[in-house]
């Protein structure tokens, strides 16, 4: 018997150029559509009559993107989930991910240029967008947002036992790899500026929460976009722990200055935890 069944496609890559008199704009996505629903003939039997290909999913990314104003992520994943729910009616469910990469203007003559384009970085919006028949719910967030601070963060008073040799710091490097996602109350909101208002919670916890611990800079970080931002019924941050270790200048006659250090990548700590609102 099929317990459970799911298929799309995954790895869309879609690039729109919005050609304003003036300026272009760019949105730089990549897309997976998945659904799940009545496709036990399809296994049990090799009947593909009820089949969408998955080449045709990807297609219609295109086809709808061609008309759409794309005011955010969450618009467009909420019209093409829309889209295949009422064009496939042994469709149960409609699962669409996106995310998208940034382009940040050239600078030419201390103006930005209308139409030249530097890669903000590795930082991503993300969103999914999960319908079946009677409604559909949103997640969306952002991944790979790259932040430190070089004061204001400790790590003392931890628990010991015999395989402890970390050392207690009053004044380290907290720098990490943010990685969120909320969900959201309803599916008609305005997306575009809650993403940016909430980013910016984000970012003033973390600089200006003194932090005792990854933890406790966590906690207030989600504790900051569930007070300012009623439309999120919760989030989930990850946040791994990239390492600045202090180098040992002592064998070349120098004393370093809490200035030097090694950035390492792994091994890392990880600190995850998920806030929701009281019933």
């Amino acid at each position: 018997m099929l317990a459970e069944n799911n298929y799309g496609k995954s790895g869309i890559r879609l690039v729109k150029i919005f050609r304003g008199p003036d300026r272009h704009e760019v949105r730089d996505l990549t897309l997976a559509v998945r659904f799940e629903g009545n496709f036990q003939a399809a296994h049990s039997a090799g009947d593909n009559s009820q089949v969408l290909p998955t080449d045709t999913m990807k297609n219609t990314v295109y086809a709808l993107a061609a008309d759409h104003p794309m005011d955010s992520i969450e618009s467009f994943g909420l019209d093409l989930s829309a889209h295949f729910a009422r064009e496939n009616s042994n469709v149960s469910q409609v699962t669409i991910d996106i995310s998208e990469l940034g382009w940040d203007r050239i600078s030419v003559k201390d103006q930005p240029h209308p139409n030249a384009f530097l890669r903000s970085g590795e930082e991503k919006a993300t969103t999914r967008v999960v319908r079946d028949r009677s409604s559909a719910q949103i997640e969306s967030g952002l991944s790979h947002l790259r932040v430190l601070k070089s004061a204001g963060s400790a790590f003392s008073g931890f628990r010991r036992d015999r395989y402890t040799t970390l050392r207690e710091t009053r004044d380290r490097i907290f720098a990490t790899a943010v990685t969120a996602v909320w969900k959201y109350a309803s599916s008609d909101l305005p997306f575009a500026g809650l993403r940016k208002s909430i980013r910016r919670a984000l970012l003033v916890s973390f600089a200006d929460h003194p932090s005792e611990s990854v933890q406790a800079t966590l906690h207030e970080m989600w504790a900051a976009v569930l007070a300012t931002h009623r439309e999120v019924v919760s989030i989930r941050l990850s946040l791994p722990n990239k390492h600045h270790l202090p180098v040992d200048l002592a064998p070349f006659g120098l004393e370093n200055r809490n200035e030097i250090f090694v950035a390492t990548e792994e091994p890392y700590g990880l600190i995850e935890a998920t806030l929701k609102r009281s019933p």
